[in-house]
């Protein structure tokens, strides 16, 4: 059974929840039952004070005030509250880690894939309108 709520634009699972196996959201989430297994969020994941997972997760970013069993990728940064316990490793390219936070892990800071190049524009040829063809004379001569 899952428990579904608005919370800016995401989905919620609630205190009451117990949910075992693969999550996979293509919007924010937010935990405050319990997941074991795997959890796979395209946008934010956020850990309530009450939420615990047993699982390895993988999301664009990870703000926890509960606990996590389980190792963390993050493309863009993972946030330890106060009020968090981590037991697992951490791969991102950011991490905040408040005072009080309980942390037993491996950090890997990655940085993000340079975004490409654009080329530059192309050379536009323009012909002046006062001359004609080529090999003809420009109108009115």
């Amino acid at each position: 059974m899952t428990q579904h709520g608005s919370i800016n634009g995401g989905s919620v699972i609630g205190a009451s929840v117990l949910i075992k196996g693969q999550i996979h959201s293509r919007e924010d989430l937010r935990l405050d039952g319990e997941a074991e297994g795997q959890l796979h969020v395209e946008g934010r994941l956020t850990v309530g004070s009450q939420g615990k997972a047993r699982a390895n997760i993988t999301a664009k970013e990870v703000v926890m005030g509960g606990t996590v069993e389980g190792n963390i990728e993050a493309t863009d940064r993972v946030v330890l509250t106060k009020e968090s316990r981590l037991m697992g490793d951490v791969k991102t390219a950011g991490i905040v880690i408040e005072d009080g936070a309980y942390f037993k892990g491996g950090i890997d800071i990655v940085r993000p894939a340079p975004a490409p190049k654009a080329d530059p524009a192309p050379a536009v040829r323009t012909q002046s309108a006062a001359a004609g063809p080529v090999g003809q004379p420009a109108a009115g001569q």
